[in-house]
């Protein structure tokens, strides 16, 4: 969502590169192109202007430090005012002393608030807190049925009376259940609505009147811009809301919405939905966005994502079976299952620093190879899964494996001579010596023993030193390998 607004920042900092200090004249140009950069993402022009006027203020008064070049100060300042703007720290949902915690959604119609219940409550459930959710949104065609089927999924149950209950009564005995089975959270999703449509905006109001929130939180659909930052406000003034949950930010809009609706609204974001998926809801940390904003990467939520996914016993058993180089096809199949677990490749990849620029062709033909390793790995047996070197002397197998794959036999050859490299590597690393990068990792196949090293150099050895053409050193070279990942 933020590539093009990163994009344009970065052209903004190399306005200032090659400058000896921050002035008064140099300055300008990388204000126009941050004040471009921002009105382009859809953010609010008072906020745009606001955010123009603080970052100019702070950077003419700041102190030249030495050793720190003035595109890097800059940078430095827009991430701290990018951080304010957008509500410094991360407000956690409030738990009350005394249960349960009564958190009312609402929200316009189509912002995916029913989706965003269930992805609420398996957050809290992640966090041991029970949860029960209450069907209040009668007038919509299946919306209790979803509710219930996504309560199924995710292991949470659902207080429903039918779509001809008064929807303030569901709301009320919901909640007095939750009370008498002792249930720590009871979320209650309410009919999507219109902000003109005042009866629906009265329930609303009725509603929350009668079972006393602790929590109400405004869905809102990224994907509407600076329109999001304007409807927090008005349901604020109408209704009263805590803070806002906003959808759809690993989609292709522009994100706007993330810097605005707290300086609009007041009110601070709390989650965020980055995917689909019922796992994809993410608490909001303006420190965390704003380093995405500006391609410095998200390791927190990254390290986060994978502590959800791995298991530490296994995590020591892999490290072991690494350094004595018996990681098998069985181990490779299973990190390739972890890392789709943790969403896609792109989604990762944009978390670690310095890895945002990959293209969208490179992050693509990653997720091919990736496709394309598992389709041959399900067609080995499970003899052949845990021992490679059956493959690597075996033409046969490998022919085998390439028609049950639907590949060809040279792609099979390919991954093979590819894992016995990465096997080799990882052994090296752990024992601290990293002698000549193999084609893996260097982008070339090359043959699978070249990862050893133990091959003469002696002439009439293809690949290597004192052998071959420098024709056939050029083909090899331009050769891929899952390295390139």
């Amino acid at each position: 969502m933020f590539d093009a607004l990163a994009d344009r920042l970065d052209s903004a900092w190399k306005k200032l590169r090659g400058q000896d200090k921050i002035t008064q004249s140099n300055i300008q140009e990388a204000l126009r192109e941050v004040r471009r950069a921002l009105l382009e993402a859809d953010v609010n022009l008072q906020v745009v202007k606001d955010f123009i006027t603080e970052v100019e203020t702070k950077a003419q008064g700041a102190e030249v430090i030495a050793g720190v070049k003035p595109d890097q100060q800059f940078i430095k300042i827009v991430y701290e005012e990018l951080v304010q703007v957008m509500g410094e720290t991360n407000i956690p949902l409030a738990q009350v002393e005394q249960p349960p915690t009564i958190v009312l959604m609402a929200g316009l119609q189509g912002t995916g608030k029913t989706t965003a219940t269930a992805k609420l409550a398996l957050h809290l459930r992640k966090l041991e807190r029970s949860c029960m959710m209450v069907a209040t949104d009668v007038y919509r065609p299946a919306a209790i049925d979803q509710l219930v089927t996504l309560g199924k999924q995710i292991d949470v149950p659902v207080f429903e009376m039918g779509s001809d209950a008064n929807p303030v009564e569901i709301a009320r005995q919901g909640v007095e259940r939750a009370k008498a089975e002792g249930v720590d959270t009871v979320i209650i999703d309410t009919a999507g609505r219109l902000q003109i449509d005042q009866d629906m905006m009265a329930e609303l109001a009725q509603i929350k009147e009668v079972v006393q929130p602790h929590e109400v939180l405004l869905v809102v659909d990224a994907m509407t811009g600076q329109e999001a930052a304007n409807l927090t406000r008005t349901f604020h003034d109408e209704i009263g809301i805590t803070g806002a949950i906003l959808t759809k930010l690993d989609g292709d809009s522009r994100g706007g919405a993330a810097l605005s609706v707290r300086q609009i609204s007041g009110q601070p974001i709390k989650f965020v939905g980055v995917g689909e998926k019922v796992e994809a809801l993410q608490p909001f940390y303006p420190d965390r966005m704003a380093s995405r904003i500006l391609g410095m990467g998200d390791v927190l939520t990254l390290v986060e994502k994978a502590q959800e996914e791995i298991d530490l016993a296994d995590a020591a058993k892999m490290q072991e079976k690494m350094m004595a180089a018996k990681f098998d096809f069985t181990d490779f199949l299973k990190q390739m299952r972890l890392l789709k677990n943790m969403g896609s490749l792109g989604g990762i990849m944009k978390m670690i620093p310095g890895m945002n620029k990959l293209s969208e062709d490179q992050l693509k033909q990653g997720e091919t190879q990736l496709k394309r390793a598992e389709a041959m790995i399900n067609s080995m047996t499970t003899q052949e899964r845990r021992d490679p070197d059956l493959l690597a002397s075996s033409p046969n197998r490998r022919k085998r494996i390439a028609n049950g794959s639907g590949y060809k036999e040279a792609d099979v050859n390919k991954l093979v001579g590819d894992f016995q490299k990465m096997r080799s590597l990882m052994q090296q690393m752990t024992q601290g010596g990293l002698p000549g990068m193999p084609g893996m990792f260097g982008g070339g196949m090359g043959n699978p023993l070249a990862a050893g090293g133990n091959r003469p150099s002696a002439p009439g050895w293809r690949g290597y030193s004192g052998g071959g053409t420098a024709k056939k050193k050029k083909k090899e070279k331009k050769k891929k390998g899952f390295g390139n990942l």
